[in-house]
């Protein structure tokens, strides 16, 4: 894990960032398309020196007043302005949310029930190690060809993806995938929690660099919705939309639903159920 979470969000967002959305000539001799230094400093009104020691984690503890003005300068949604005030928090690595709290293996039956409810949308829940915990029949209908639901004991979406080589032919945007998922592992406590660090210590043995690297690069901020592309073995080529739900924080788990995002997709679902076309409606972005 980056000991500079807030430098590292900082520079990705400002990568992110493109002159023309903040009124600025891109100009010829520009080598990225995001923010220069300099830029950000002076739509935030500081000094570039200022900008500097911030990214770099010579300062972690900006004023409310300049985290307000790198926020608008960033043109951050209001998740990404949360979690910029919740990491200038959390820069000393001091304090967990979670404590000491283990991991839960197992979902309330009130939440087993909305699972039902969701049928046969494929809809799955997670605990913060990316483990499956539960999950719709649409869900293991789905999945069930791919590999990741083949140890009972252990479904783990985070070790599939990194460690299963046939990740990488059910995702074609598997780096996609895999920076979402680090993402994701990186938002609590990540290795002030010792399940997590055990659960990091062997992705960094079991696969390496395509997991390390993406520790020190990627931002503790997933996406809470978006597109996801299977190549399914026996399906093909689907595209599901995904929206993901948190339940309390004393459960520390995510529902993520997922729905078709193209009428193929929906014909392709609706077949492993039989239903006649129509079961699940498309989704359109």
């Amino acid at each position: 894990m980056s000991d500079n979470e807030l430098g590292l969000f900082l520079r990705t967002r400002r990568n992110a960032v493109t002159p023309a959305q903040v009124g600025l000539s891109a100009g010829s001799r520009r080598r990225t398309p995001g923010l220069r230094r300099a830029e950000l400093a002076t739509l935030a009104g500081v000094s570039v020196e200022y900008v500097t020691r911030l990214e770099q984690g010579r300062d972690r503890h900006p004023s409310p007043q300049v985290l307000s003005a790198l926020a608008d300068a960033l043109h951050l949604t209001p998740s990404e302005r949360v979690h910029l005030y919740r990491l200038t928090k959390t820069a000393d690595g001091g304090f967990s949310c979670m404590g000491g709290a283990q991991p839960l293996r197992e979902v309330r039956p009130s939440v087993r029930a909305l699972l039902d409810h969701l049928e046969p949308a494929p809809a799955v829940v997670l605990n913060r190690l990316s483990e499956i915990l539960a999950c719709t029949d649409g869900y293991r209908r789905l999945m069930a060809a791919t590999g990741l639901l083949g140890d009972e004991t252990r479904s783990n979406l985070a070790l599939f993806v990194f460690t299963d080589p046939h990740a990488r032919t059910v995702y074609p945007d598997w780096d996609h995938v895999a920076d979402e998922l680090v993402a994701a592992l990186k938002q609590g406590p990540f290795r002030a929690d010792p399940h997590l660090a055990a659960l990091a210590d062997e992705l960094a043995v079991v696969a390496g660099a395509s997991f390390t690297d993406r520790v020190a690069t990627v931002p503790n901020l997933p996406a809470a919705t978006g597109i996801t592309r299977l190549s399914h073995p026996g399906l093909g080529e689907l595209r599901l939309a995904y929206e993901t739900l948190e339940l309390p924080a004393d459960d520390d788990l995510r529902l993520i639903i997922h729905l078709p995002a193209d009428t193929a997709t929906a014909s392709a679902l609706d077949s492993l159920v039989g239903r006649r076309p129509g079961g699940l409606r498309v989704v359109s972005s």
